[in-house]
């Protein structure tokens, strides 16, 4: 096999727990591998799993899993797992993967899965929707759709997000979350192919021509699969159609090498806002 064969790959550092008495990976540790890239591959079509087999009415269990051996991996080593789905049956889906050191195939992998109901765990067709995603994944089209317009058209779908990831799960008080900024600004909300808001942001035009990016937020299943790129690229492009002499934003500390490599750059000092540790970035010229 060849890393070209796959769109997906999961990163990984062999632990010393996963090393044996031979001084290689122990066998049974790839299954773990491969499983946990199925997981990523998941999340890379930007699918929140267990809200989406509820959706559709199912789940995947595993039918068969087999390894072949080709070569061997030792502790520290860098590996990457690529998955791709091969094929798509009537209530079945096999899955091809191979661990890789470099260029180096050290472990393929066949995973068959079927659709099943979780009550009974009999065998249900695979949902149309669900097979027409796999397919557009692996034709390596984009798994989200961006659209943009005003807050009365993206409240319904960005507030219950928005309220999720800042009010939930980073603790920020509602009523700061929220401001009179939303009415006029620019707002963001991406879309999976299930049709679920998977993302959302927004830009505050200033009356000195610049525009300032903010409530950037993904959902958190779903992160790392190119979401937050998908958002910014649309509401960096939204700003630059609008006229913004400059383009800003107040990054989380934690997401500050994420705007790095999306061409802004730190400006001043860091600074609390809403409790959290913040940094000024402006997108490079």
């Amino acid at each position: 096999m060849n890393p070209k064969d796959f769109r997906f790959f999961d990163q990984l550092r062999v632990r010393w727990a996963e090393v044996d008495m031979q001084r290689i990976v122990f066998n049974g540790h790839y299954l773990l591998y491969f499983d946990t890239a199925v997981g990523g591959y998941w999340r890379s079509l930007a699918m929140p799993y267990h809200e989406t087999m509820e959706m559709l009415g199912g789940d995947l269990y595993v039918r068969k899993a087999t390894l072949e051996y080709l070569a061997s991996a030792h502790y520290d080593e860098r590996l990457q797992v690529g998955i791709r789905c091969e094929r798509i049956g009537n209530s079945s889906m096999r899955f091809i993967g191979c661990v890789f050191r470099g260029q180096t195939p050290l472990v393929t992998s066949e995973l068959v899965y079927v659709f099943a109901d979780p009550a009974t765990q009999t065998s249900k067709p695979v949902p149309p929707m669900l097979r027409s995603v796999l397919e557009a994944f692996e034709a390596r089209e984009p798994m989200t759709t961006v659209d943009l317009g005003s807050w009365d058209q993206m409240a319904a779908t960005a507030r219950p997000l928005r309220h999720a990831v800042f009010v939930q799960e980073q603790g920020i008080p509602a009523e700061i979350e929220a401001d009179a900024a939303d009415a006029q600004a620019l707002h963001a909300v991406a879309t999976n192919q299930f049709g679920m808001v998977v993302g959302t942001g927004r830009a505050v035009f200033a009356e000195d021509g610049s525009a300032r990016i903010g409530r950037m937020a993904v959902l958190a299943s779903v992160r790392g699969a190119g979401v937050g790129a998908s958002l910014l690229t649309a509401l960096v492009s939204g700003c630059q159609a609008s006229g913004a002499r400059e383009v800003m934003l107040h990054a989380q500390a934690d997401a500050v090498e994420f705007y790095r490599r999306h061409a802004f750059q730190p400006r001043g000092l860091a600074f609390q806002e809403a409790g959290i540790e913040h940094q000024e970035m402006v997108l490079r010229p």
